[in-house]
């Protein structure tokens, strides 16, 4: 029997606590969390329900709703809301004395209840086609974006991969960490045992873009190598049974190929261990699915010796988009990243601005 994807696990997890929440949530939202499930994965909607559950019980403690329950909330006293409520509760969740929220976190739990009164107001209706929800006040609450492009683009400036960089570090990984290590035993020994493994992670990544948690969540089967491609559940895709077809450039092939002829033989995996990227911990007579947390810390050792300690798997995929975009247009890149919008996609048109403007004046310099 084949070991159970990851991804799915968690979302049957989430999806228990979701159908455990619900009823303690006014009909509404109920109705609310049905119209977005087949849009939304289990743990978004878990998310939502926690910050309604906050909002009730805010509404229930100011006297601004009469219910015993959070469940008893009804939707006159949702209608009847005041822009000074809203704006005091806006100011409760910046300030409240066990632990304030983030900025970001308080336009997400704003943004949670403008998706819930939208809704209410805009799509669902009651048995005269009337709308719910006959006003909104959620609709008056601007909420400005915390993460622009920009400024995301601005903070990975100068952490990232760049050029030559992208196979040097792969090539460090394969010898230049253990001339570093040399007296390092332990690190020798580790490194022999899994060398050709890291550098066929960090070059898939460097080559496709893919997340950790799609890494990890990678089987053998996955894997199309003639045609340089890989099945992958995205983040964010609620359909189960479907894997996206993701392809990887050229120069992770070979990496690829050398990992799968020794993946058996040198982790001593057994054969209903379907994952791609094998550990075999310490104690272990056999190996079984590398974790999320490993990666995550193999690529961060590499990273500290190579002189780029603030590299992480996430900046290793940063570092992919921003090489491939500089190559493609912004919908290409999306499609590649698997980004649900072209709006994230943005940063690295940002990022590429000055490799753009420092390749006009090497032109200008070379005379052509």
């Amino acid at each position: 029997m084949g070991v159970p994807n990851l991804t799915n696990v968690q979302k049957e997890i989430d999806r228990r606590k979701l159908d455990d929440k619900l009823p303690s949530m006014p009909w509404f939202v109920q109705q609310f969390i049905d119209y977005k499930l087949p849009d939304l994965s289990p743990s978004t909607l878990l998310e939502y329900l926690r910050d309604y559950e906050a909002f009730f019980g805010w509404l229930r403690a100011e006297g601004l709703s009469e219910a015993s329950s959070n469940k008893e909330v009804t939707l006159l006293e949702l209608e009847v809301l005041r822009m000074e409520s809203v704006t005091s509760y806006r100011l409760f969740l910046a300030t409240k004395r066990e632990g304030a929220n983030s900025r970001i976190t308080v336009s997400r739990k704003l943004s949670s209840l403008r998706s819930l009164f939208h809704y209410l107001s805009q799509i669902a209706e009651d048995e005269d086609f009337y709308p719910l929800l006959k006003r909104n006040i959620m609709a008056k609450i601007e909420i400005k974006r915390t993460h622009k492009p920009k400024d995301t683009a601005a903070k990975l400036k100068g952490k990232l991969l760049e050029e030559e960089e992208l196979l040097e570090f792969i090539g460090y990984i394969l010898e230049g960490y253990a001339v570093d290590m040399e007296k390092n035993k332990q690190a020798i020994y580790s490194h022999e045992l899994n060398k050709e493994r890291d550098a066929c992670i960090a070059s898939l990544i460097l080559n496709s873009g893919l997340r950790v948690s799609e890494v990890v969540n990678l089987n053998v089967d996955d894997l199309d190598l003639n045609n340089k491609l890989l099945y992958v559940y995205r983040k964010g895709n609620n359909d189960e049974t479907f894997k996206t077809p993701v392809y990887f450039r050229e120069q992770a092939k070979d990496e690829l190929a050398t990992y799968i002829n020794l993946r058996q033989s040198r982790y001593r995996t057994p054969k209903r261990e379907k994952g791609l990227f094998i550990a075999l911990r310490n104690g272990d007579s056999e190996g079984s699915r590398m974790t999320k947390r490993a990666i995550q810390a193999m690529i961060m050792k590499y990273a500290k010796q190579f002189g780029k300690p603030y590299l992480t798997v996430h900046k290793l995929r940063h570092s992919f988009a921003t090489d491939y975009y500089l190559q493609n247009d912004i919908y290409k890149t999306k499609e590649q990243l698997g980004h649900a919008s072209t709006e994230t996609t943005e940063i690295y048109a940002h990022l590429t601005d000055k490799t753009m403007s420092e390749a006009i004046e090497r032109r200008t310099d070379d005379g052509i």
